[in-house]
């Protein structure tokens, strides 16, 4: 789950979706082999979005990831994929994993 404070104007369904794309396979740059792979299958999806109570505009957002994502046994890979450059994202004000 994240913790996200959406941009001003930014409905938080858009950012929980943004974060799911982004800590998964929303940074895949295109190649020729994309042919071959379905991104669909890959990407990250943000399931439900709860307001952070006493908290204006958080919310915590709850992403779920496909297994294939990942190589199996490996924290790091793990981390580094959801974690990645998610946090530089412009749509979010704020991110907390």
């Amino acid at each position: 789950a994240f913790r996200v404070t959406p941009q001003p104007g930014v409905p938080p369904e858009e950012a929980g979706a943004a974060v799911a794309a982004e800590s998964s396979t929303g940074t895949w740059t295109t190649v020729w082999t994309d042919g071959l792979t379905s991104l669909d299958r890959y990407k990250g999806r943000c399931y439900h979005i709860e307001p952070v109570a006493g908290e204006e505009n958080q919310y915590i957002a709850y992403v779920a990831y496909p297994l294939d994502l990942f190589e199996e046994g490996s924290v790091t890979n793990m981390f580094t994929s959801i974690v990645g450059n998610v946090f530089g994202f412009k749509a979010l004000r704020a991110l907390r994993l």
